[in-house]
């Protein structure tokens, strides 16, 4: 039997195939500006917020963003200690990774985990950033039981998300994702912020990357959440990207690693835009970038303070990221994290420090 191409199309129409097909190309080649945040409306939403700062948060037991949100290895006991020490110090704000894998594998059971961790942390008087993709460490992602650390390895096992770079043929899951996550928490207020897109274009990924950032904002901008969205500057010679994410944030969120002149220069360069800025990444011990040089002047700026790690754990981010140590030994001085397992602070003035800026 064969068919005449008008009847394959009704066919795959009849099926949806083809439809959902056409409606993935039509979200990955439209851009609403309209849909973006005014500068007026941007700064209203900040003004109404005392000084963001806190840290990017993975509790201590999990490698990566799977063992954090699977069912087997949700750690709420865990979680809910550590974010006690976060408040201890006046962090009220945490950035945390999501996973596509851990929703697909149970989509029901993700969406209870992120509901029972937004109330831990406002418990805690912690709002939240969540953090859709990821282009960073490894690909590519594998649901189940994850891989113990490496000794010593920053980041051993983190996975990216979802770390292949797609075509028009592979959205329908993404889309799927994206929509039930925001959808089901778009007026959500423990949520501070979306950031759709961590360092697009790393692991070699460049402005392939640019697709997926493009698709996943314009499915932010329809459903149209409460809080803004946004996907963090980071690196400076990617052109394109940091224009398209510039445009297209309702808050202009950045990473920075360098030291405070440099850094301030970023921050001289990004306030030209108008929009609010967010540090979501910074606080590098080695490379200068600490709490006692960067959190005061990003306060005195005005300018929200997300540093890299909390509790120093399985995601061996107090060892640099190009500085391995085998044996597994502590570091000399830490790379990033804040405090110990059991809520002791790696370095006492650094924690009396970020109490001061809260008049903690």
């Amino acid at each position: 039997m064969s068919f005449t191409m008008n009847q394959i199309i009704k066919l795959l129409l009849s099926t949806g195939i083809l439809l959902t097909a056409l409606n993935v190309h039509a979200q990955l080649n439209s851009n609403d500006s309209s849909k973006i945040w005014s500068t007026q409306k941007a700064n209203k939403w900040y003004a109404n917020h005392n000084w963001i700062n806190g840290a990017n948060f993975i509790p201590s037991t999990a490698i990566n963003q799977l063992e954090m949100w699977q069912g087997e290895t949700f750690d709420a006991i865990t979680i809910d200690r550590e974010l006690g020490y976060a408040e201890g110090i006046g962090f009220n704000t945490m950035r945390v990774f999501l996973h596509s894998v851990a929703w697909e594998t149970d989509k029901a059971g993700f969406k209870k985990r992120v509901a029972d961790y937004l109330k831990i942390a406002s418990k805690h008087h912690i709002e939240t950033i969540f953090v859709f993709f990821d282009d960073c460490w490894n690909a590519p992602p594998k649901s189940g039981k994850q891989p113990e650390p490496k000794p010593g390895i920053h980041n051993s096992g983190w996975v990216q998300d979802p770390g292949i770079v797609l075509n028009n043929t592979d959205y329908t899951q993404i889309k799927a994702y994206v929509e039930d996550i925001l959808t089901s928490f778009k007026h959500d207020k423990r949520i501070l912020l979306w950031d759709l897109y961590n360092e697009p274009g790393n692991s070699g990924k460049g402005e392939k990357s640019l697709e997926l950032l493009s698709f996943v904002f314009n499915l932010a901008h329809n459903i149209n959440p409460d809080q803004p969205v946004s996907a963090g500057l980071w690196n400076w010679d990617f052109k394109k990207l940091n224009d398209f994410q510039i445009k297209n944030s309702d808050v202009i969120t950045y990473h920075d690693y360098d030291i405070p002149d440099k850094h301030l220069q970023i921050i001289q360069e990004l306030k030209k835009y108008g929009k609010p800025l967010i540090c979501t990444e910074y606080m590098a011990r080695l490379r200068n970038s600490t709490f006692e040089n960067t959190m005061p002047m990003l306060k005195r700026e005005n300018i929200g303070a997300v540093n890299w790690g909390l509790v120093s754990g399985k995601t061996n981010t107090i060892y640099a990221w190009d500085t391995p140590i085998p044996s597994g030994e502590e570091p000399k001085l830490w790379f990033h994290d804040v405090f110990r397992k059991n809520g002791e602070p790696y370095k006492k003035e650094e924690t009396e420090l970020i109490k001061k800026l809260n008049t903690k």
